[in-house]
């Protein structure tokens, strides 16, 4: 049977002033898929992420999400976030709300949800990504990585159906990109949807199902991790991959 697209981008384009960011972008994404973005920052790997979850608005082209064409003229954007969950390189915690606080806030005031039964939702999540005991402190007295995972379990509250990562351990030290790359391995096995844009090549082979090579703003190459990592078909993407690994 086959699977349902949750995503399809088809000849997307996005332009900032004179930038040419994006140029007819076309990618899909089946239900359960992680797909790994990679290239060299300034490629668009982000803009994109951002155009799907229409943080940047495109300019032309179309993007379906699951199988319903969203347009920002009749669409309720902010429906549509709620349904394509996205984790950021800087983390954007409420630093004046504890972290139970932090999870709690979108259902509540988003979803309208009551606010015992956010809690005990908040709760599950925060147990889920290993951070149960810091549910009462503020995001100050975090390090990096337990921030990171306060950010996927706050966009998690939203039960969204696909989640993005914008270079989620990009701002960390090296030491704790593991706790963050763990909980996102744990999401994958549990066939959540995931675009991931990364540098961690090693991630990326490991769970994605599919890599994506994007320079210049265009998408140069797809293929299975082992196939583009180990043999890639364009110099291109040899010559990038020869630079990271």
């Amino acid at each position: 049977m086959s699977k349902t697209i949750m995503i399809n981008v088809e000849k997307l384009n996005k332009s900032f002033g004179n930038l040419h960011v994006l140029k007819d972008v076309d990618m899909t994404v089946k239900k359960s898929e992680v797909v790994c973005l990679i290239g060299a920052s300034g490629s668009g790997k982000s803009t994109l992420l951002r155009c799907i979850n229409f943080l940047e608005i495109k300019d032309s082209g179309l993007v379906v999400i699951g199988g319903e064409k969203i347009e920002k003229e009749t669409h309720d954007l902010n429906e549509v976030r709620a349904k394509v969950g996205m984790v950021f390189q800087h983390f954007n915690l409420f630093p004046h709300k504890t972290v139970l606080e932090n999870v709690m806030e979108a259902p509540i005031y988003v979803k309208k949800r009551p606010k015992e039964e956010a809690k005990v939702e908040a709760r599950a999540l925060l147990k889920k990504v290993g951070l149960s005991d810091k549910e009462n402190v503020y995001p100050s007295k975090l390090s990096g990585g337990q921030k990171q995972r306060v950010a996927i379990a706050r966009a998690l509250a939203m039960k969204p159906e696909i989640m993005l990562f914008d270079e989620p351990t990009s701002a960390l030290d090296p030491e704790l990109v593991g706790e963050v790359l763990a909980t996102m391995k744990e999401l994958a096995e549990e066939g959540m949807t995931m675009v991931v844009v990364t540098h961690e090549i090693g991630f990326a082979r490991e769970v994605a199902d599919w890599a994506v090579y994007m320079n210049e703003g265009r998408i140069v190459e797809v293929g299975h991790p082992k196939q583009l990592f180990s043999n890639p078909k364009e110099e291109r993407t040899k010559n990038f991959l020869d630079s990271v690994l």
